[in-house]
C-alpha cells in the first residue's frame, strides 16, 4: 500500500493533546489518527 503524505495545521493546544494522548496510549500521533479515521462511518453504504 502506498502512503500519502498530510499536513494538518493545530492550535499548539491541540497538538499538545494529541501528543500527551498518544502517549497515554502508547501510540505514534499518525496510529491515533488512523485509529480515528478507520473509526468513521462509511458514506454510501
Amino acid at each position: 500500500m502506498k502512503k500519502k503524505k498530510l499536513e494538518v495545521r493545530l492550535s499548539e493546544r491541540r497538538m499538545h493533546k494529541l501528543r500527551l494522548y498518544a502517549v497515554s496510549v502508547d501510540k505514534t500521533m499518525t496510529a491515533v489518527i488512523e485509529d480515528f479515521i478507520d473509526s468513521l462511518p462509511k458514506q454510501g453504504d
